[in-house]
């Protein structure tokens, strides 16, 4: 590979929450285990080279004063959704900057919805959406994703419009990929849950921050593109954070074709005059949708692709009692220990910690919905990953602790 995917980069000491925080209470690691980080949705490995550059390149120049975002960071974006998604017809005015998806969903929550008022979600729900929405106000309805015989996350659509005619939501987050779920939604899948949405004249907004990250075989398909109703009734909210991990220099965007969806979305989200771009991220942008940036976003897919194969396939043959359906996109799992956990008399709690123990850093998955749930990132070194599950395999899930 032309790019490096396999170097062990020491972080510690370097701003970095995944490798310097332990994201579980009374759990430390014991002596002679280094940490593996495989919780927060962070990935270790350096990033594309011409984000460096473009930054670089803007620091030797000694000013930094006020700014607007550049025609080329508006055509940076058209040109990617253009060559990723098949995006077409999108201009300059439909993009709009926001810090974070997560600050875009709450500006459109204050614009759209009322205190106290649900909102609809699928269920497993992303942590990040559960503390907005109650943070702001309001409250979660969610109707669950099932396994089918394959083992594949599924919508009951019929389910979808009884929890939104039930709770009269006008509302609704739609997760494409989905998080924690990792599932790629097909065209005919949105095109459904967009028809549930419309007969109950629901604003949706669709969180795609993962939509570069597809696994090998699946295509992501945005939820803008499915209708022409789909167009006008859906906020779409992108970031190169996730795809080049950019985390740390915030900068999102949102695609809204509606001109009465994005005047209510960008006036609420001036209010505080806190949602302004950093030029330095401008600068990330441009640099990571260079065509250099797509030729190692595709290294990095194919990386992605192999550690979740592998992953999978060690967890069924060793794991017994945990089950995980292998994700179609998104560099996260999401496993089911249930059955493992009434086998051997454990507690989530008690598992969680046993893999901190030896030095595996994982997370807790039942905050986003799913009891007795453990929640995975595979964006690191195929060697660290490795190491990580054959110490799962030795010391947690035989027994020895």
């Amino acid at each position: 590979m032309k790019y490096d995917f396999t170097s062990i980069i020491d972080r510690h000491n370097k701003d970095s929450i995944a490798v310097d925080v332990i994201p579980f209470p009374d759990a430390p690691v014991k002596e002679g285990f280094d940490r593996i980080p495989m919780w927060v949705a962070d990935m270790n490995f350096p990033t594309a080279p011409t984000i460096q550059q473009r930054i670089i390149e803007r620091t030797q120049h000694p000013m930094f004063g006020y700014f607007d975002p550049t025609e080329e960071y508006f055509n940076s974006i058209i040109r990617w959704q253009e060559k990723r998604n098949g995006v077409t017809g999108l201009t300059k005015e439909a993009i709009g900057y926001e810090n974070g998806v997560l600050g875009c969903l709450c500006s459109a929550i204050q614009a759209f919805t009322a205190p106290g008022e649900p909102i609809f979600f699928h269920s497993p729900t992303y942590i990040g959406f559960s503390f907005a929405v109650k943070e702001n106000g309001r409250t979660l309805a969610t109707s669950a994703l099932k396994k089918d015989e394959q083992g594949v996350w599924r919508m009951d659509y019929e389910d979808m419009d009884r929890v939104i005619r039930e709770n009269h939501i006008h509302f609704a987050v739609f997760c494409s990929p989905h998080n924690p779920c990792g599932r790629v939604w097909e065209r005919e899948e949105i095109e459904k849950a967009m028809e549930v949405f419309r007969k109950n004249a629901c604003t949706v907004f669709s969180d795609e921050i993962w939509s570069d990250l597809i696994l090998e075989g699946n295509r992501h398909i945005p939820t803008q593109s499915v209708s022409e109703d789909a167009r006008n009734r859906v906020i779409a909210a992108y970031a190169p954070s996730k795809t080049f991990n950019l985390a740390g220099l915030v900068g999102s965007y949102h695609i809204i074709y509606s001109q009465y969806l994005r005047d209510r979305v960008v006036k609420q989200s001036k209010l505080s005059h806190y949602n302004e771009m950093n030029v330095l991220s401008m600068h990330a942008l441009i640099g990571a949708y260079e065509p250099e940036g797509e030729e190692w976003l595709e290294e990095l897919r194919e990386v992605l692709s192999g550690n979740a194969k592998w992953a999978v396939g060690f967890i069924r043959d060793h794991f017994e009692g945990v089950t995980v359906a292998r994700p179609q996109g998104t560099y996260m799992l999401y496993l089911d220990c249930h059955e493992w956990l009434q086998r051997n008399g454990k507690t989530i709690a008690d598992l969680v910690r046993a893999g901190i123990y030896v030095g595996v850093i994982w997370q807790d998955g039942s905050p986003f919905g799913q009891p007795d749930t453990i929640r995975m990132n595979l964006a690191l070194p195929k060697a660290r990953m490795e190491e990580a599950f054959h110490r799962l395999e030795k010391y947690v899930f035989c027994g020895e602790q």
